[in-house]
């Protein structure tokens, strides 16, 4: 039987946060990077809808892991993730570094979802069997006023 594991573990915060600077914001507490973690793929998952969230991400009710392996979206979430644990502190922290990375990282998946970007194998939810829109919310969007003055 498949066992879930999340796409992210708190080791790979690494490449965004050395070891030794995460150990000191979190004062050796192992659950801070890891619920940062489920937070941020929680954060991720809303402006990903579209897809198919359960091969992005895995299900941890269904005990089944992610099929799609991909670095990219490994990346957003760690930015996401990292900006949560720096909120404890800032000890030999760039915040404002922090900050544009996670900036950047919501920026990107407001585009995804706008579908200015698809991102390359990510699958969608496939709808074929549903009747009517799933979700309670709608998306609309226009061109920005143009203010003309004579």
């Amino acid at each position: 039987m498949p066992v879930f594991s999340p796409i992210i573990a708190p080791a790979d915060l690494y490449t965004q946060m050395y070891p030794e600077v995460q150990a000191i914001i979190t004062r050796g507490d192992a659950t801070i990077p890891a619920k940062a973690i489920d937070s941020a793929i929680k954060e991720t998952k809303m402006y990903l809808s579209k897809f198919d969230l359960v091969k992005l991400f895995g299900d941890a009710t269904q005990n089944v892991s992610a099929t799609i392996s991909d670095e990219f979206l490994n990346d957003l979430v760690k930015s996401i993730a990292i900006w949560r644990v720096l909120r404890l502190a800032n000890i030999n922290v760039d915040m404002q570094l922090a900050l544009t990375w996670y900036d950047q990282a919501i920026a990107t998946l407001v585009r995804i979802k706008k579908g200015n970007m698809q991102p390359e194998g990510w699958p969608y939810k496939d709808t074929t069997g549903e009747t009517a829109p799933q979700g309670d919310s709608i998306y609309a969007t226009s061109n920005p006023p143009k203010k003309n003055f004579f």
